[in-house]
């Protein structure tokens, strides 16, 4: 487990590593000051369907040359981005053992209305918290450090490019006899596998913090 306090940034519908990082931190501090960046899974997640992993995005505003912080980033919805991302979800996942058991209680997260990224990824992570049996509280942050002190600094946990040195036991995924075995897909492909067992995953993977 992790002693203290633990910065991240909100992703969505995150990778496993990061919800790990949640489920063993005694606190979580949300980043709320810095920066958009793109690359990370801020704004995509990454499961696994029957011609191998997909990766859904949310589509974004961008304001040519001007730097957005991460809280001020809105969302496009000009595309039907969350019921594409839905249907997604159920043409991977509707054979896996637990789909149908969690199916309501995340339908109104691709259908309620969405503007501000930050805001939808924080009420996926209190959704999924509440799904997992997690109940790590949480706060965001006043002002960025680059170097915070007296606090575990997770936030490259939203990086996509960022190869975290975390094994992780193999469970049975959907698709494992024909693509093998994929690590750290979105917390949806454990959950939706792995049932009430998830949480114990989670909590069981050595983190490198």
């Amino acid at each position: 487990m992790l002693k203290g306090s633990v910065l991240i940034h909100p992703g969505y519908f995150p990778t496993i590593s990061q919800m790990a990082v949640v489920a063993q931190a005694e606190n979580i501090v949300f980043e709320a000051e810095d920066n958009y960046q793109k690359q990370t899974y801020r704004n995509r997640t990454l499961i696994s369907q029957a011609q191998g992993t997909l990766l859904l995005n949310v589509p974004i505003l961008h304001t040519k040359g001007v730097r957005k912080k991460y809280v001020e980033v809105q969302v496009e919805n000009q595309e039907s981005w969350q019921s594409h991302h839905l249907k997604s979800l159920q043409t991977a996942y509707r054979t896996s053992p637990y789909f149908e058991y969690y199916e309501d209680e995340i339908t109104h997260l691709f259908t309620d209305p969405v503007t501000s990224l930050f805001d939808h990824n924080v009420k996926i992570h209190q959704e999924l918290c509440e799904l997992l049996g997690i109940d790590t509280p949480f706060i965001f942050t006043e002002e960025f450090e680059k170097e915070p002190k007296g606090i575990i600094d997770a936030r490259n946990s939203i990086d996509a490019k960022v190869k975290l040195d975390i094994t992780f036991p193999k469970y049975i995924q959907v698709f494992q006899e024909r693509n093998g075995f994929y690590p750290n897909l979105s917390i949806l492909d454990l959950l939706f596998n792995e049932g009430p067992n998830a949480i114990s995953y989670l909590e069981k993977i050595k983190l490198p913090y």
